[in-house]
């Protein structure tokens, strides 16, 4: 059997972009969540506008260059008029795109929250559950690491964390978590119980031979 619960990590900001400013000092750019449009007869270019953080002077990447208006669907083009947050963010966060117009994002630039249900390492472990199971919902990619999570919203040291992988008892999709794996929306990560319990109990031993000790 398995028990599954639910992570989610909510950003708060689209990533700065590495670039620097033709106008100042400044090397990061912010997201305005504004688009250009330019239609010529039957084709139409669209931007996503960023600022620089200082000056505010505009730098355009490339959404869609020459394409034909028939191509894009009346509610997305809608939502491009409409400057929509959301499609905004969605380009923001698109990795494809960044390559594509040979610019580099400070993901570290992005701040975030992450809301799981308050559950200690003591209450999985006397859970009846062979495997523990958790989703992770996070819509944007911004190359947070699974272990980060998991570190997060078990309360892992991150000596814990490293001991659980080495006893293989933490899977992604499936397959063997190792700590360079990214997140991706909607992915389950799968944690075995009793090697949880185990390593909790090391830990209590090791706490009460200090306390001995001392």
């Amino acid at each position: 059997m398995s028990t599954q619960h639910s992570w989610e990590v909510k950003v708060k900001n689209t990533p700065l972009l590495k670039k620097k400013c033709s106008h100042c000092d400044s090397e990061r750019f912010q997201c305005s969540d504004k688009f250009r449009l330019n239609a010529q007869k039957k084709n139409i270019d669209i931007w996503l506008i960023y600022r620089c953080v200082k000056c505010n002077n505009t730098y355009n990447m490339t959404v869609f260059s020459r394409i034909r208006t028939e191509s894009i669907s009346k509610e997305i083009f809608n939502k491009f008029s409409e400057n929509n947050r959301g499609i905004a963010w969605e380009y923001a966060f698109s990795q494809e795109l960044i390559r594509k117009n040979n610019a580099e994002a400070d993901w570290e630039s992005v701040e975030y929250e992450i809301l799981y249900p308050n559950l200690l390492v003591e209450d999985l472990i006397n859970m009846d559950s062979e495997m523990i199971s958790f989703k992770i919902n996070c819509p944007f990619d911004f190359n947070m690491r699974v272990s980060m999570v998991i570190r997060t919203c078990l309360g892992l040291s991150s000596s814990k964390l490293n001991q659980l992988l080495d006893t293989d008892a933490v899977y992604f999709n499936e397959k063997l978590l190792q700590k360079k794996y990214k997140i991706k929306n909607g992915i389950t990560v799968k944690i075995n119980r009793q090697k949880l319990v185990n390593l909790y109990l090391i830990g209590k031993e090791d706490l009460f031979l200090n306390t001995v000790d001392d």
